[in-house]
């Protein structure tokens, strides 16, 4: 038989994956891995997906969506984070942000086109950028400055290949959030360079200590920006599959084209629960973002008085604890944790490799679960010569 495609042959499974696989296969475990609410979808998104299939709408949508969604989240932009886009013509309702994301890259890259990634980056960035021909640049955030990127770190890496910059604040996995006056300075430099800007804003509703700032709101930065968004996070509506993408029409264009021949349109049941979440936002999201702030300012003290030097994230709901104090790499204290005393985590260096050093540990679970991981965690780090850190911002 003929071989297989190299490109694919050569990927790396997803490190995530691989630690919730190994998990699922053990009992009694306390999972802080997948980054997956755990609250169940409102009961009114549910139902309106339920009267839509009743009613007998169970045929294709354009392929852009349906207008009323697409008008919806025109709204939501405008009346959210002050940026008008037309739903005929710069919105497209993908199936999920990952999908967005996909359509994106094939529509802004040429083979050899360098993409600016902020690391440590979400497992998919990398892979969907080179399937799409690009080549990855890789900018690490450092944690002494609570993982938020720094200016001249990003233009010493600009090159005549450059394209694009890919963001995502509030970051998966570390939390950290950018405000207006930070981001601005990415901005400067994508109109010096002439750069597009793809902003992953799908933890956009999960900000816990300063206003979220959508990049396309920035000065000129509307029409050089591809906004990703979705209902996953901020709504619990992962296994749904919806996201949408924002973005100028001469770019929405062209996605849309992709979106055509890879996927049609998002599921059309799908598409009318999307459309309730957003009409009845108000009544749900706030609940769900007190509930992730009380449960991340119990869980980040707690790890740091484990012995772990956690910094506080800004939002979405993962901690990204220091764990280079052990001796262990990432792989071994996730691995050994998993092992010992059942706890799963995420190795850092899934996120790249300037996560290396690093464990992933979403408290996106009840405060119960939180406090057996706690327990469970104390116990694992009184084999290693630790104390508690006292500043929880180290």
């Amino acid at each position: 038989m003929k071989s297989l495609s190299n490109q694919v042959v050569s990927m790396k499974p997803s490190g995530i994956r691989r630690f919730f696989d190994l998990a699922q296969k053990m009992e009694n475990v306390v999972s802080l891995g997948v980054g997956e609410p755990d609250f169940i979808t409102p009961w009114n998104v549910r139902e309106a997906s339920y009267v839509a299939l009743e009613q007998g709408y169970t045929a294709y949508s354009a392929n852009a969506g349906l207008i009323e969604l697409r008008e919806e989240i025109a709204t939501y932009m405008k009346e959210r984070f002050s940026v008008k886009y037309d739903p005929a013509s710069e919105l497209i309702v993908t199936t999920g942000a990952s999908q967005a994301l996909d359509i994106a890259f094939r529509a802004l890259l040429n083979p050899g086109d360098e993409v600016i990634v902020v690391e440590p980056a979400f497992v998919s960035y990398g892979p969907l950028i080179e399937m799409a021909g690009g080549k990855v640049v890789p900018v690490a955030c450092r944690p002494e400055k609570g993982f938020r990127l720094d200016r001249d770190d990003v233009e010493r890496v600009i090159t005549e290949r450059t394209k694009a910059i890919l963001l995502c604040f509030p970051s998966n996995p570390t939390g950290a959030t950018m405000n207006a006056d930070e981001l601005a300075q990415i901005a400067e430099l994508a109109t010096k360079y002439d750069l597009w800007v793809v902003s992953d804003e799908i933890y956009a509703e999960l900000c816990y200590d300063e206003p979220f700032t959508s990049f396309a709101t920035l000065h000129d930065m509307r029409d050089r920006t591809i906004v990703i968004n979705g209902f996953s996070k901020a709504f619990a509506m992962t296994g749904w599959r919806l996201g949408f993408t924002c973005a100028p029409e001469v770019v929405t264009r062209e996605m849309l084209k992709v979106h055509q021949y890879g996927m049609m349109c998002a599921p059309t049941l799908v598409q009318f629960g999307g459309l309730e979440a957003l009409r009845s936002r108000h009544q749900h999201v706030p609940n769900m973002v007190k509930s992730y702030r009380q449960r991340r300012n119990y869980f980040i003290q707690a790890l740091n008085e484990a012995g772990l030097p956690t910094h506080v994230p800004g939002g979405a709901f993962y901690a990204f604890p220091s764990i280079r104090h052990t001796g262990l790499t990432s792989e071994e204290f996730a691995e050994r944790l998993l092992l010992e005393e059942r706890v799963a985590v995420v190795p850092g260096n899934a996120f790249g490799e300037s996560g290396e050093g690093f464990v992933r540990a979403s408290y996106a679970t009840s405060l119960e679960q939180l406090q057996e991981a706690i327990r469970r965690i104390h116990r694992f780090m009184q084999q290693f010569e630790v104390t508690a850190v006292k500043d929880s911002h180290s």
